[in-house]
């Protein structure tokens, strides 16, 4: 069995692995009770609010680029060093939650045009709706 990292277990708690790696280190769960402690001890020590700037950099995810910087890159329009990085951000380091994000993207960039229309539409109802039960509420 290949060790376990402290680090990937708390990869593994944040879902930020992907799924080979998880099913690594879920398969090194089963086999060993001290890995089992150890992720136990971790989960504790997140619940009483870990501090480290490391902890507090994966918790924030200080690395992660915007929604609207992932936007830029699938268009292909940042500086070289920003396509670079956001490159290395999703297909070396493989976030889970940027991939996720690009993933939503490139869904919606193939979306038809009456796609877009119903789904603004009904974003629209829906605010329009919010808004009216708020004047309700208002009177």
């Amino acid at each position: 069995m290949l060790e376990i990292t402290r680090e990937q277990l708390a990869g593994y708690l944040d879902e930020a692995l992907s799924d080979v790696e998880s099913a690594r280190v879920e398969q090194a769960l089963r086999q060993s009770e001290p890995l089992r402690r150890q992720l136990r001890g971790l989960m504790l020590a997140r619940d009483r609010g870990e501090h480290s700037i490391g902890a507090i950099w994966r918790r924030q995810r200080l690395t992660c680029p915007t929604r609207e910087q992932l936007g830029s890159f699938l268009l292909g329009v940042h500086e070289p060093e920003v396509q670079d990085y956001i490159e290395f951000h999703l297909h070396t380091i493989g976030c889970s939650y940027c991939l996720a994000n690009l993933a939503d993207l490139e869904a919606r960039q193939r979306e038809s045009t009456d796609q877009v229309q119903e789904r603004r539409r009904r974003y629209f109802e829906s605010s329009a709706g919010f808004l009216q039960a708020c004047r309700d509420t208002d009177k």
